[in-house]
């Protein structure tokens, strides 16, 4: 964050965002270079050599610590009420120095640090420090993947902000839109909802109606919306974006925004006018960016993704392959994120064409490039998941188990610690279990699974029956014949209300458990051929998960 409470953009990476201001306290003190660490001025001449260190680059980094450190330890060694936001201003640069060098525990300790001496009683200069300091620890903790701590710090940055500034001020706005931003990665999507319409209601008030800050803060809320699926919402802002663009005369822009309208008639199964929109788009991107450019290849497999909608397969392959030829014209080092997504898109639309090796060389090629970034934890367990899915699909159980395993791992030290994701995460691992003959571990995953859905979507849900199904086929496979009938009991009770007695999967719930009850003594043959037909299944559902876009 910088200074006067300014958020910036995310686009940036976290050490940049993090950046500490010069101004105030960096200016008191003696104007001579003072190296003399007995000298009153050492700890400003400290300071300004690590301030000026940071901002120069990540060569100077370990400097940059070194005189960050000198400074903190001189301030706390004269600490007062007029010295305390200079050891602030110190611990949060040391911080900063620490974040780029990777020490992320370490950086949290500092943090928390500066933090604690701050109340509310305190002057502006130490309200600063404060917000600063939320914001600087949520980055930190966003980058470790633990979103709901980032987010608990960002929120109380944000209410210091508005304690000092007021509820109107553009600051305030910038911040709301900041924070959107993380509860979008979060996939909380009516959180970053509510902030945007804050930061909207600010910036008509302190800018116009017409003012680029209108029309970016409803581009993020188009993604909000999106997200919540009120696509009729989003494509409203995205038409009112897009008509004060073409007042100023922003041909690009207006481009762009043709494309979100294309990607909200896509979303809204307009694929016609999904396409009309993003052929308008394309001449300007090719003339602005060039044919070869990253942002053409995205709107390729957007083109793509309509042709397959459509059932245009060859014309789908077409724009993929475009797509592709310009990712492997691209340095990778230029644009990582952007060419890993792209791969991850083009593999999801193979595996809707049914192409699931080449899928899986795509998805693997995008986890290489994002795990060579930091701070991509959530992304790289996405992938992973996928490629567990398509390895289950083509019966490769022990991959698929090893790509399941990393993914759950990733997923539980994150915001899925007990979602849906995870639930349907652990199913497929079971899944791959037992295509292992792992029936123990089969089971106790499958147990984990259905406590996670029964919690999150409750013991009623198409999903969490679906899981009760297979655990009890994989109690009965081990012999737990008593255990088997009684989930298969609760199972055709609810099914039989939710689907009616006439349904075929109430009648094939209904035969199993008829055959359970049956069989007193059943032969290990029949249970294993059993437990084949539930692995066969397990293939249809598998089809059905799609990880695309976990955050």
């Amino acid at each position: 964050m910088g200074s006067g409470f300014q958020s910036s953009s995310r686009a940036n990476n976290v050490s940049k965002r993090s950046s500490i201001s010069s101004k105030s306290t960096l200016s008191s003190g003696s104007s001579k270079s003072v190296s003399n660490s007995d000298s009153p001025y050492a700890g400003y001449h400290y300071l300004r050599l690590a301030h000026s260190l940071h901002m120069s680059g990540k060569k100077n980094d370990v400097k940059a610590m070194d005189y960050a450190l000198k400074a903190v330890d001189f301030f706390e060694k004269r600490s007062n009420a007029k010295a305390m936001p200079e050891l602030v201003m110190g611990l949060h640069l040391l911080a900063a120095a620490k974040c780029r060098l990777g020490h992320y525990e370490e950086v949290i300790q500092i943090l928390k640090k500066s933090l604690a001496m701050y109340t509310p009683e305190m002057g502006s200069e130490h309200t600063f420090g404060a917000f600063a300091g939320h914001m600087q620890l949520g980055d930190t903790y966003s980058m470790l993947g633990q979103y709901e701590d980032a987010l608990q710090s960002y929120h109380a940055g944000l209410k210091i902000q508005k304690q000092f500034l007021g509820d109107m001020d553009c600051r305030v706005a910038h911040s709301c839109l900041y924070i959107a931003e993380s509860h979008l990665q979060a996939m909380q999507f009516k959180e970053a909802e509510e902030l945007c319409e804050q930061a909207l209601k600010i910036h008509i008030e302190q800018c116009g109606i017409d003012s680029e800050e209108v029309i970016s803060d409803r581009k993020l809320m188009v993604l909000a919306l999106t997200g919540k699926g009120n696509h009729e919402k989003a494509l409203e802002n995205l038409f009112l974006a897009r008509e004060t663009l073409l007042v100023n005369r922003k041909d690009v822009e207006v481009a762009n925004v043709d494309a979100s309208i294309g990607d909200t008639y896509l979303a809204l199964g307009l694929y016609d006018e999904a396409g009309a929109a993003y052929q308008k788009a394309l001449p300007f991107f090719e003339w602005v960016h060039g044919k070869d450019s990253i942002i053409v290849a995205a709107l390729s497999l957007s083109l793509a993704e309509v042709c397959l909608k459509k059932g245009t397969i060859r014309e789908s392959k077409s724009y993929c392959e475009n797509a592709l030829r310009i990712y492997a014209r691209v340095k990778v080092g230029q644009f990582p994120d952007e060419i890993a997504s792209g791969l991850t898109e083009v593999a999801g639309l193979f595996e809707s064409m049914g192409e699931y090796e080449h899928s899986l060389r795509l998805f693997q090629q995008a986890l290489e490039i994002l795990e060579k970034i930091p701070g991509q934890q959530s992304e790289v367990a996405a992938i992973e998941a996928q490629i567990g899915v398509l390895f289950h699909v083509i019966g490769k159980y022990e991959e698929a188990y090893m790509a399941l395993k990393s993914a759950v791992c990733k997923f539980r030290c994150g915001i899925h610690r007990k979602t849906w994701f995870l639930g349907m995460l652990l199913n497929l691992m079971g899944l791959a279990c037992l295509g292992l003959d792992a029936l123990w571990d089969a089971t106790e995953i499958f147990e984990e699974a259905k406590s996670i859905l029964d919690e999150v979507c409750g013991p009623h849900h198409a999903d969490s029956l679906a899981i009760s199904s297979n655990l009890a086929g994989a109690y009965d496979a081990l012999g737990r014949t008593d255990d088997a009938i009684s989930l298969l009991e609760q199972i055709l009770d609810v099914n039989e209300g939710r689907l009616g007695t006439l349904h075929p999967d109430v009648e094939g719930d209904r035969q199993r458990l008829k055959e359970l009850l049956n069989e007193s003594g059943r032969s290990r043959t029949k249970k294993t051929n059993s437990l084949r037909d539930l692995l066969l299944s397990s293939r249809a559902q598998s089809s059905r998960f799609q990880f695309k876009g976990i955050a």
